[in-house]
Formats: structure tokens, sequence, C-alpha cells
């Protein structure tokens, strides 16, 4: 594992980190699931959509089959700040309404790209709920950060970054910002 960034921010990692973290993820999915025939990677609308895929697409070019790689929109589920429903991704195949055999008797794996206080993971908890009744749930997550506000743990971790309250870490990814890095950076007060 590479080492921390200097505390006044900057980039953490580019696209080979990121190649390198998703790598290692995918291999670790693998070995825990291997063929991965009751698996789905459900990404978390924005950038945990476009990381199932890409682990999806890694799994399979490591030789662990085809796994299921699908899409769910937490916004309507949030406590903090709620989003219409049906305001997904564009360009994704979102879960469906009815997508119970995605979800019912398999494990899921909520993938999202960073960790910080845990209401996200816990607006997909409640939005899978209703979708169907799962067999497990596992976290998935680019980079925890740290500062839970909710007793949740992310079951992969590609990177474990310690922050203050006062940064803020910014994943970009190619299919929707044009590049891959992920950067630290001081918040400025409003």
């Amino acid at each position: 594992m590479s080492a921390l960034a200097p505390r006044r921010g900057g980039v953490i990692g580019g696209p080979e980190e990121l190649d390198r973290i998703l790598w290692r993820l995918a291999r670790e999915l693998q070995e825990r699931h291997p063929g991965g025939d009751r698996v789905t990677l459900c990404g978390i609308a924005t950038r945990g959509v476009h990381l199932a895929a890409r682990l999806a697409g890694l799994v399979e070019a490591q030789g662990g089959g085809h796994w299921l790689a699908v899409s769910l929109d937490t916004g309507p589920f949030r406590d903090d700040n709620p989003r219409v429903p049906g305001a997904g991704v564009p360009g994704t195949a979102p879960l469906p309404p009815a997508g119970r055999a995605a979800i019912d008797q398999r494990v899921v794996v909520l993938v999202d790209d960073v960790l910080f206080h845990g209401r996200t993971a816990r607006a997909a908890l409640v939005a899978l709920a209703g979708l169907g009744r799962p067999l497990a749930v596992e976290l998935l997550v680019l980079v925890d950060r740290g500062h839970r506000e909710l007793p949740l743990r992310a079951t992969y971790v590609g990177r474990n970054l310690p922050t203050r309250v006062d940064e803020r870490v910014r994943v970009r990814l190619r299919e929707c910002d044009g590049e891959d890095s992920i950067t630290l950076a001081r918040e400025e007060p409003e």
C-alpha cells in the first residue's frame, strides 16, 4: 500500500493506483465468493455504479466468471438530503422495482466510492429492504475516510485514508468525470 499524501492535500492516487486497488478488490471478491453465481454487485449511484461495472469486468478478466452488476439510487432513502425517486444515473441499468431476482437469496455487495459518515450505506440498506431479501449484504468501498456516525463497517476497503472532518476526499472516474483520480482537499468555509 502506498504512503499517505501530505496533510495539505492533493492527488492521493492516479489511474495506476486506482487500477491496482480495483484489481486487488476484484481478487478479494473472487476469493470470498468463488464463481460469483449467487453474488450481485450493487453499485450505489453515481460512482459506485461505474466501480461495480469495472469490478465485474475485472473479475471476469481474472477468470472468475460473469458477475451480475446493477445500480441502486439511494437518493430517495437518504435522511439528510432526499432526492426524487427515479433521478438515477444516465446510461446505467437501474435495479428495477421488481428486481427481486437480483436480490433474493443472493449475496449483495454494495459498492460505493467513499465511506464517510455511513449515511449512504444506511440508505442503501433501506432501499434493499424494499426490494427483496438478500442472503447477505456486504459493503465494498474504494476509500474509507473514517468519521462514522452510524455503526457500519465495510467488508472490503480499497484504501483507508484517515482524514480530518474539514477535508474532502474526491474520487473521479473516467466514465463520468473524464479521468481517474483520488484527491484530498481542505474544504473552504462558505
